[in-house]
């Protein structure tokens, strides 16, 4: 039997919008990337430093692992927490088979059409319509992944480890973060990471170095980052971290303004190159984590935009992030193949861009109504019964045989 408090905690958690928000914006930022020589992909974060849209999804997946499962695991529901993720992941990795084949399939069409065999190979498709039966399997298995579909096997990875690194979270906080730390620094020393297709190529997103993010914000959603808060968002850890922003600007910069590449001394690009994205760069870790910093000093909880219209576009997004990111996915090639095939010009980039983003946020409305419709009809139910209940003359023919 399942006491008041033990319901209590398999309750759904309040939302915080501005997770939603974030990974909203994560979701335009990773639509507007995939899109080649885009002009209003300028405006994602990775042209104004290290880190960018992997960062942002990693930690916010990792942090409302810890924050909603964290007291279920606490209150000694560790199978319910397992249930609940498992099935989370399970949804994920179907959700990657179905998009990999749609995906396949979008690229293949759009390369016959127009005779155009240079698609197959940019998005690395070639091999898998030349031996389709030998490279299902890999696919399957989580090996052999498209472009632009290498991040999606890293969520299902950790989302189905959550429920033990919750558990260890919840019993050794700083132990348990403290071995994430460690496996972190041996994957990079011995270069482990998952085989991937073809033989000698490995994951994109190396899950065993993606893991330090994934424990880190899953170690502040239980907790433990308001034990130490005031050290934080205290003065000189902020003016270090707004300065390691302005540093991460300027070396940006250098990328796309190849005259300033002088103005940075030689010790200290062989001290900080490669930002290596695969390893997780300790570069691109620190970077998000002052960027993070700042913003949630500004934006708190009760940041009253988030409750007014203009910005319910893009949560609608973040609460919808799995389908809209599959259809962002399809939609940044659209893209791509329109630009390709007919005009680059910067008026062409925007329209593309706009539309796409439009596309996205009618579909999160329309994911937002139907998700209300079930619990609407069934609150209407309630209301009913409840009536013919109350009603002291009611005959019993009246009430439902469903009841």
């Amino acid at each position: 039997m399942i006491t008041r408090d033990q319901s209590a905690l398999l309750a759904p958690v309040e939302r915080d919008l501005r997770l939603d928000l974030f990974r909203g914006i994560g979701l335009w930022m990773i639509f507007l990337d995939h899109i080649p020589h885009d002009v209003v992909a300028w405006l994602t974060l990775r042209n104004f430093g290290f880190s960018d849209a992997a960062e942002f999804f990693v930690f916010i997946s990792g942090y409302l692992v810890g924050w909603i499962y964290g007291p279920i695991v606490a209150g000694g529901w560790f199978l319910a927490a397992l249930k609940r993720l498992w099935r989370r992941a399970a949804e994920m990795y179907v959700a990657h088979i179905m998009l990999f084949l749609l995906f396949t399939a979008q690229i293949a069409r759009t390369a016959r059409r127009f005779d155009n065999p240079m698609y197959e190979h940019e998005f690395n498709v070639f091999n898998f319509l030349a031996h389709p039966d030998e490279l299902i399997g890999q696919a399957i298995l989580l090996k052999y992944k498209p472009v632009n579909l290498d991040v999606l096997p890293l969520y299902i990875t950790l989302v189905f480890a959550a429920p033990f690194i919750v558990w260890g979270l919840v019993r050794r906080p700083n132990l348990t973060l403290a071995g994430s730390v460690v496996l972190y620094i041996l994957s990079r020393w011995f270069d482990w990471n998952v085989a991937s297709y073809p033989p000698g190529s490995h994951w994109y997103f190396n899950p065993f170095c993606w893991q330090l993010m994934f424990v880190f914000a899953a170690w502040c959603g239980i907790g433990q980052i308001d034990k130490i808060a005031r050290w934080v968002w205290s003065k000189p850890a902020m003016a270090l971290a707004a300065a390691w922003l302005v540093f991460a600007l300027l070396i940006v910069m250098t990328w796309h303004v190849h005259a300033l590449e002088a103005l940075i001394p030689k010790w200290m690009i062989k001290a900080i190159y490669p930002i290596d994205k695969t390893d997780l760069d300790m570069l691109r870790f620190t970077h998000f984590l002052a960027l993070a910093i700042w913003v949630t000093y500004f934006l708190t909880r009760k940041w009253r935009p988030l409750y007014r219209g203009w910005l319910r576009p893009v949560i609608l997004c973040g609460q919808h992030s799995l389908p809209i990111f599959c259809l962002g996915v399809f939609l940044s090639f659209s893209a791509h193949w329109i630009l390709t095939q007919y005009n680059k010009g910067v008026w062409e980039q925007l329209a593309v861009s706009i539309a796409g983003i439009v596309i996205m946020i009618g579909a999160a409305w329309l994911l937002d109504r139907a998700k209300r419709v079930p619990n609407l009809f069934v609150k209407v139910t309630e209301v009913e019964e409840t009536a013919l209940q109350s009603t002291p003359a009611a005959p019993a023919a009246a009430v439902p045989a469903a009841r």
